[in-house]
């Protein structure tokens, strides 16, 4: 297994570098261009009309790779599918968005809709599925906790967490690419060390996310927009659940929890406090921006955190 880990890394980090200096340009004809929301800060508002929904590349090689792994490792095939259907929720967002051209893509209701019909089949999925079931694994506790039928609501939360988590991550170059690329790495050491046949889909992941960071990292060349943070966060999502390891994702994705709860903090004190914040902008990496770090500061930063995390989670197994 831990070669062919390797070697999804490997052919998924191929497909995406052959696939972003085809799929940049024709992003440019189409017109595909981002629209950056008034309120963000003044210096982002140069990168409006850079190429967004470049998640297409990635998705397409996180796919592509998944199909030659699927058959010697089917446990996958439920991962890459809720990739792939959160990464169309994101794609439909998109495309709202760019025909529209504002920054205004689905309704809220639409997209959370879509979320839940997703999330419900995969919790009935993993409530039923034998090698799965309800049971969740403690970090550093070294034994499986049987939820019972609180493991359904649980998944919920699990999923629309994380995938909120991730969204929100996606605000500064590279920055939501190098999270995730540490979180898969990790994923895929925990499945090998948990001896659990699935590590080649976060194999891939990582290699796709090393692929786009070739054209994603600052000055951003291309967005992965909602296309790509929300099929990101289905994947992260769906693996922490198929491995029996959701909790894990407190500790090695920190950093989309601190992003999703500044965002909560920040509004909730704000009506509180009427017109009171805490931060100078969420989420959370807008307000170290607005205290003079570069955006490449601020992604290194929450990225070393991260795989510092991640060895933390490691040892928690």
């Amino acid at each position: 297994m831990i070669k062919d880990t390797i070697f999804a890394a490997f052919t998924a980090f191929a497909i995406t570098a052959v696939l972003c200096p085809i799929g940049i340009p024709l992003l440019h004809r189409l017109k595909f261009g981002q629209y950056i929301r008034e309120e963000g800060p003044e210096a982002h508002k140069k990168k409006s009309g850079t190429p967004t929904m470049g998640g297409i590349m990635f998705i397409l090689a996180i796919e592509i790779t998944g199909l030659i792994f699927v058959s010697r490792y089917p446990l996958i095939l439920p991962v890459m599918i809720f990739t792939f259907v959160f990464g169309i929720i994101g794609f439909l967002d998109d495309y709202i968005k760019v025909v529209k051209k504002h920054n205004e893509g689905l309704k809220a209701w639409q997209k959370f809709t879509m979320q839940l019909a997703a999330t419900a089949a995969f919790a009935v999925y993993l409530y039923t599925h034998p090698e799965i079931g309800s049971a969740v694994l403690l970090p550093f506790a070294g034994r499986l906790w049987d939820m019972g039928w609180l493991f359904l609501p649980f998944v919920f939360v699990v999923v629309i967490g994380t995938d909120n988590g991730v969204n929100f991550t996606d605000g500064l170059d590279g920055l939501c690419a190098s999270v995730t690329c540490a979180v898969a790495a990790f994923f895929a050491v925990a499945a090998i060390k948990l001896d659990i046949d699935i590590a080649p889909v976060s194999g891939a992941v990582a290699g796709s996310m090393l692929g786009y960071l070739l054209w994603n990292v600052y000055p951003a060349k291309v967005f992965m927009g909602d296309t790509g943070s929300l099929a990101l966060g289905g994947y992260v999502a769906a693996f922490a659940l198929m491995t029996r390891m959701p909790i894990f994702i407190v500790i090695a994705g920190f950093v989309y929890l601190g992003e999703v709860l500044s965002v909560i903090m920040q509004v909730g004190y704000f009506k509180v406090s009427h017109g009171k914040r805490i931060f100078r902008m969420a989420p959370v990496h807008h307000h170290f921006e607005l205290c003079g770090w570069s955006e490449t500061r601020v992604v290194c930063v929450f990225t070393a955190v991260t795989m510092i995390l991640c060895l933390l989670a490691y040892l928690g197994i």
